[in-house]
């Protein structure tokens, strides 16, 4: 007779909201927190941290609308101060006056910290630990107690962070997070601490982990305390967070759902669908932060499952898990094999099929080749610009609709003060196009002041767009997200690659490359481009077509 296993529960406690605000460059609005929040709640987190009531307007107006999620929201402070109880101190009242069902406090462990920075005795803290948890148990709250710096504490005086974290949970905290604040520790000290903890009293059922990335150990660290016996994992969206970040939610939350021995041995909030949305959440926090998305990041990257070796492609025509270790669509993620000139026949047949183009003669093939490489000895780069490198394809098998030709284009760009005083940039850019017969010309200019996004590349972008005839509709909802320039090779005469991102309403992220000794040029070639696998996408009429 087979008895079925039990999966022990794994909780996920995120602090993007809180945490990660703290990453150099980032302040969450309200309305942007609330998204978040609904975004968080839609993956299946058990906790969502929405910062520090009354620490500053954007948080207290957060906690004063609350979002209803069915993750347990928590507010975040610290114990009470020396000197006055629990009950009378009013930075610990703030925090309670949230009303959340959960309240982390974060209180220090390493003696060293006690002494210098609060400046107050071993014993106070202790007692400040204590009764601050007490009191929110008094008050029917769920308390978690964020041990900080434990880990360094740890090493410096075992006894005394062990003492803390007793204090707490002595005092009915439901969880003692450990944390590595520094980000200093390592895989194996995580694992060993968090080892000594559980057997000096603290059930690992009532352990969280806090890892920050200064040594590029988080999710590592994450692990290992978990395979030590803790059983929740605390992080962010994107390992936001101070300094180099904090453990990666987007990367540790799929190891948890498809790698053993954790997907055999936890349950977690996250069900099937929600991971099939990881990468949609991992790109609405980016788009929220105005970031380029990382294409190097462990599942959600764009480049996470690009395949650019000839021999690597190859074997995934035959089976993909030659090279990959999971399916990417279980994230929400897509396979890619770049062209580039190191690609060889496989990678060529593979991207065609891609692109929906079967393409059986060598010949063809060898003439793509030869024409991809040509090119990119030129400076154009096809890794990144795949919808650059259809349309070349295309056009070499001759299945490249005419839609419009350009006849001309003009622009100027002229530096002056206006009326304000101010330095301010403006560009005029003319494009003339002829559209079944039919000439178009549009204007569009640009102003560029106090660092508004008004350039030359803006002008151009909205004139070829503004006036395609028949086909304006249908390019209507692209939207220009991201632009890269690198010079390909030195000195005066030096040529300018240019490569652009595009998306549109439908969700799609594609990007073209253009190069020229002349910067205007290349973006307008790279413009162009979008434009027209845009058209061939959406199955665009050609010029004359029925």
């Amino acid at each position: 007779m087979t008895t079925a296993t039990t999966k022990d529960r794994l909780y996920l406690y995120d602090t993007t909201l809180r945490d990660g605000q703290q990453t150099q460059g980032v302040q969450f609005s309200t309305e942007e927190k609330h998204e978040i929040a609904a975004a968080l709640d839609h993956l299946g987190v058990d906790y969502i941290e929405g910062g520090w009531p009354g620490a500053n307007p954007t948080d207290s107006a957060f906690f004063a609308a609350a979002p209803k999620t069915k993750a347990i929201f928590t507010a975040f402070g610290m114990t009470k101060r020396a000197g006055r109880s629990a009950e009378n101190d009013e930075v610990l009242a703030g925090v309670l006056n949230a009303g959340t069902r959960s309240v982390c406090l974060v209180g220090k462990t390493h003696d060293f910290h006690v002494t210098t920075a609060l400046g107050i005795t071993l014993e106070e803290n202790l007692d400040n630990i204590g009764k601050s948890v007490a009191h929110l148990v008094a008050q029917g709250r769920e308390a978690l107690f964020d041990a900080e710096h434990f880990f360094d504490g740890y090493k410096a005086n075992p006894d005394y962070a062990l003492a803390c974290c007793k204090a707490a949970f002595e005092a009915g905290a439901r969880w003692i997070v450990l944390c590595d604040t520094n980000g200093g520790a390592l895989p194996s000290e995580v694992f060993e601490i968090t080892g000594q903890v559980i057997q000096a009293g603290i059930p690992g059922n009532h352990i969280g982990i806090h890892t920050h990335d200064d040594t590029g150990n988080a999710v590592a660290n994450s692990l290992a305390a978990v395979n030590a016996g803790a059983r929740q994992v605390q992080g962010t969206l994107n390992g936001l967070g101070e300094r180099c970040g904090n453990a990666n939610l987007t990367t540790l939350i799929p190891t948890f759902l498809l790698k053993e021995p954790y997907k055999s041995q936890f349950d977690t909030g996250v069900n099937e669908a929600a991971l099939a949305d990881l990468v949609k959440t991992s790109r609405m926090l980016d788009d929220i932060l105005n970031r380029v998305p990382l294409r190097s990041a462990p599942y959600v990257g764009a480049s996470a499952f690009a395949h650019k070796a000839g021999l690597h492609a190859s074997a995934i025509l035959k089976d993909p898990s030659t090279y990959e270790h999971i399916p990417p669509e279980v994230v929400g993620n897509t396979r890619i094999v770049p062209m580039s000139n190191q690609a060889g026949q496989s990678n060529l047949r593979k991207r065609l099929l891609d692109m929906g183009l079967e393409v059986t003669e060598k010949a063809d093939l060898g003439r793509i080749l030869d024409r991809i490489k040509q090119r990119e000895s030129e400076g154009y780069s096809y890794d990144t610009a795949q919808a650059s490198f259809e349309l070349e394809a295309r056009r070499e098998l001759g299945r490249m609709p005419e839609f419009f030709t350009v006849e001309r284009y003009r622009a100027t760009v002229e530096r002056r003060r206006d009326a304000k005083g101010r330095e301010v940039h403006l560009s005029e850019v003319t494009v003339v196009v002829n559209v079944a017969g039919e000439r178009h010309l549009s204007v569009s200019e640009g102003i560029m002041a106090d660092g508004n996004d008004g350039g030359p590349v803006n002008a151009l972008s909205k004139a070829l767009v503004k006036d395609l005839g028949p086909y304006s509709e249908m390019i209507s909802d692209m939207e220009l997200v991201d632009f890269k320039v690198r010079i390909t090779n030195g000195g005066t005469e030096a040529r300018t690659r240019v490569i652009i991102d595009f998306e549109d309403s439908q969700g799609r992220r594609w990007s073209t490359v253009g190069v020229s000794s002349n910067i205007i040029d290349a973006s307008f070639e790279a413009l162009l481009d979008a434009v027209l696998w845009k058209l061939v996408r959406d199955g665009a009429k050609a010029l004359g077509a029925e």
